[in-house]
Order: C-alpha cells, then structure tokens, then sequence
C-alpha cells in the first residue's frame, strides 16, 4: 500500500516538473492587453451584435476612460460608448449604435494565446510571423505584433502596403485570408431602414478635424449602371437576380456614396477618426453564383482608375483583364472551368491585393502578377477613388454577396497627420544585423516600430537602435488563440466562458 502511495506521488511529482519544463523553455500563454492587433487578436473588447442587421463586431474597451488601471476589466458591466462622440459602428449596414439600445455591458477579457516560446533560437522569424518579445522601451513588458521586416532588409510603407528592398512584400494566402475586412455583407439587410442614425461623415469647413455627421437612412448600396436590369428587391433581398438576354451585360455598382467607404476605418477603434483615414484600394468581390444555360458573370475592381475585370463566361472560359487607355478589353490571363451543373451555386471571389489579381470560381484558381514595384499596378493616384461592380449576363442568380478591403498599415497619425517617425514613402529604414521590425494589425492604434521615439534599453548602458527590436529580446510565436475572449448573452456570471466561435490558429509566415 505504502509502495503505491510512493509510486502516485513520484508519478505526480514527475507530471508537474514535466509540465513546469514544457512551460518554462517550450511553451508559454498570455492574455492580449490592448487592441493593436485587432482584430486578429483582441485585448479587452465589447462584443457587439448590430441592433438592425444582426452583423457581429467587436469594439475596444479604453481603461482610462473607465477610470481603471491598464490591463484590468471592471468586474460590473458599464455604459457603451463612454463617450457621446464616439458611438460604435456597424461595420456592414453602418448603423450607429445607440446607447439607449446597449444599455451597460459586460467587458470581455482580451483573447488568450499559445506561444512557442525559444523557437528563434533554433530558426530564424519569418515575415509575417506573430510575434512576442521584449518592448525595447520597457524590457519588463512584452508586446505581440507581426513581424514585418528582417535583418538587412529596407522597409518601406507604400499606400498601405509593405514594401523590402524595393518590392513589394505579398501576404502569405493564410495571412492574407485573416486579415480580409468587410465592408458591406448583403446577408446583413437593416430590419429598421428608414432610422436616422446611419450615418456618413465629412470634414467640416475649416479643416479642423473634428468628425461632423449627418444622419440618413439606409439604402441599398448597389445600382444598376444605365441600362441594366438587376432585381435588387425581389421577395428575398439577400439575393440578387437577372434575367436577360446572353449577349446583353448588365452591370451593378457600389455605390460608396450611400453604402460604407473604402477609408482604412476598424469598427474596433473610436469613430471619431474615421473620416481622416486614408483609402484602402486593395479590394475584393464575394458572392455565390448560379448560372442557368447561357449565363455569364464577373466582377470589376479599380485602383489607380485602371478597371480590371474577372469573368466567367456562358461556355465555361475563365479570365481577367483590363480596361486599356482607348476603353477596349484586354485579356491578361486565362483558363476553364470545367464543367458546373445546372443550378449548382458556385463561389466567385474577384480581388486585387499587393499587385496581384486572383479569381476563383468553384475549384479553378487564376493569378496575374501586375509586377512587385510600387508602380506596378499602376501610377498612383490618390484623387482617383477605387470602384467596384458586379456584371451578368443571361439567367443568373447571386447570393452571399460582400465585398471586402486589405489591411492598410499607416505612414502617418490618424489624429493629426503626422508622418511616422520611420519606414515611410522615399525613407526606407534599413535594419541591421539582429535587428527586426514590427507592426500591429489594428495600424491606427498601433504604438510599434514605426512610431517608438527613443533607442531600447539594453544591459549595462547599453541602447539598441531606435525603431528596432533585437533579437534577443524576442520571447517567441504566436500560433493558437485557445481561450477567446468571453461568451455573451449567458448572464454576467459566465463572462469567463470561452467564445469557442473564436478558437482559431495564428497564421504567420
């Protein structure tokens, strides 16, 4: 007896110095503090649900303006928005929210993460890893942000975009899957329209950057073009549907005046500043397709005022192209789709991000390369707004459709436009050897490599060079969110249950 009872507490004594081993040198969690890399991964949130369409977001929680401690959650729930002039915004139908309709919530603890820890002293970072490490300002602390730039690189933000040694740094497909942000979801129709607080914003007169709003009601964003014939409010309002002859394009346009713009704006952040965010012009087109005999579909996206096209035509044949500067059609690249059955919805995605187009329909996938320089996808012209639109032809029925915009990482404040202090347009930031750079998801709320004012803190005196962060104060990887946030709509008592909806891996590089 005595022997087993020995046995048990070697056996357990064992378990614990394993598990104690694994976590000091392998593998450590954390909770995310702040939102900087939302809404990749969240620090203390609000968990919105829209009051008119139903869309999921969620919105920051500010301590300061709350009155507690950095890093803490009030253990009560409290009144959102805490200020009157920054209401939460649904990103979708653009419905403000309304404080009258909240009422006081509960705050959700920021998403816990899974890091490997020591993995860079076996293997080197990759760009766009998720990394933990060591805050040059604060050796004490550490931050997560993704890593965007390695030693001997020469980084450069261009239009939103990152650039090394002069080319352009494309997304891994994974990286660039997560950090898509919609922009309108027509699955997600108003159930009260005619409200007055779908608001649009403007500068007022005198420039001072304060946020003026003026109420309207909801409207279907998308139009048809002159002589198109799309149902757009037909007994299910979620699809649309055309019926026409197989020759005949019929074309609908977002109509950015009356649905949500293309600025860089996170329904995560403080709204006040959504009107001095800059244009996003990396886009994508999203819907289910299904074409009856003779059908046709496509989608349009613009940027620099040069109209690209992806199609798919009534005999299977798949393309994209452009619009040249005399107005004719060039094809770029082609291929087939094969064979689609009848009355069968299929995907279609259309988009244009880091100069590069995709098209997808049902499994065919084309790429065309618009070249890696900051010129590849043409001169850029910020007074020309970007645009998107559906095409179809013949009998053709769209559900699910969106459409969606890249991350765009900042060169300048939001609040005051000043340029970041490194790595902006025509002042490329050369990193050393074991130097890195990094920057958050949520770019507008992000206090990272492009915006640290003095060198790091090192041993003995020591400093490391300002903007930097050296190798070794990176701690580790982020590679899985296992404990998100909190649940909501189940009693203040189970704030602390996990929203599984949540559990996902962090892609990196």
């Amino acid at each position: 007896m005595l022997d087993s009872v020995y046995a048990n507490c070697e056996w357990f004594i064992t378990a614990i110095c394993v598990t104690l081993v694994f976590i000091f040198f392998m593998m450590q969690a954390y909770t995310i503090p702040t939102g900087s890399m939302a809404d990749t991964l969240k620090g203390a949130h609000f968990r919105f649900r829209c009051s008119q369409c139903g869309f999921r977001f969620d919105y920051n929680f500010h301590p300061t303006l709350y009155g507690v401690r950095e890093n803490t959650t009030p253990g009560n729930n409290v009144p959102v928005p805490r200020r009157n002039d920054s209401p939460p915004r649904c990103p979708s139908c653009g419905y403000y929210v309304n404080r009258v309709e909240t009422g006081d919530m509960p705050v959700m603890k920021g998403d816990r993460i899974f890091v490997a820890k020591c993995i860079y002293q076996f293997v080197d970072p990759k760009r766009w890893d998720v990394v933990v490490f060591k805050t040059p300002l604060e050796p004490k602390i550490n931050y997560i942000k993704r890593m965007m730039a390695l030693p001997g690189d020469r980084f450069e933000l261009i239009d939103g975009d990152v650039y090394i040694d002069g080319e352009i740094s494309r997304k891994p497909e994974n990286v660039q899957e997560e950090l898509w942000m919609s922009v309108y979801d027509n699955d997600f129709r108003p159930a009260h329209p005619q409200s007055s607080r779908f608001y649009k914003y403007r500068f007022s007169e005198d420039q001072n950057k304060q946020m003026v709003v003026r109420p309207g009601m909801w409207r279907q964003p998308f139009r048809n073009a002159e002589g198109s014939n799309w149902d757009l409010e037909k007994d299910n309002p979620t699809e649309f549907s055309l019926s026409s002859g197989g020759g005949e394009l019929n074309t609908i346009v977002y109509d950015t005046s009356i649905g949500n713009d293309f600025k860089a704006t996170y329904a995560y952040d403080d709204t006040r500043y959504y009107g001095m965010m800059p244009v996003c012009s990396d886009l994508m087109v999203q819907f289910y397709a299904r074409r009856d005999a003779g059908g046709a579909i496509g989608a349009s996206v613009s940027k620099y005022g040069i109209v690209y096209k992806g199609l798919v035509d009534a005999l299977g044949g798949i393309l994209i192209g452009k619009i040249d500067s005399e107005g004719k059609f060039v094809t770029l690249a082609e291929g087939h789709v094969g064979e689609v059955e009848a009355g069968e919805f299929s995907l279609f995605r259309f988009s244009n991000a880091d100069h590069q187009l995709v098209l997808e329909f049902g499994s065919e996938k084309l790429v065309y390369d618009l070249g890696v320089g900051p010129d590849g996808a043409g001169q850029r012209r910020v007074d020309i707004k970007p645009e998107v639109s559906i095409i179809g032809a013949g009998e053709v029925t769209l559900r699910h459709v969106g459409i969606f915009r890249d991350i765009h990482y900042l060169s300048y404040s939001g609040d005051n436009g000043r340029r970041i202090l490194r790595g902006s347009e025509g002042d490329a930031f050369e990193l050393g050897e074991d130097e890195f750079f990094v920057l958050g998801d949520n770019s507008p709320a992000s206090l990272d490599s492009r915006w640290w004012p003095n060198p790091g803190i090192g041993n003995n005196g020591a400093e490391y060079r300002v903007g930097t962060v050296p190798r070794e104060y990176l701690v580790g990887k982020a590679f899985f969110v296992y404990w998100p946030g909190g649940s909501k709509g189940f009693g203040k008592s189970l704030r602390l249950v996990p929203y599984v909806g949540g559990l996902k891996r962090i892609h990196g590089g």
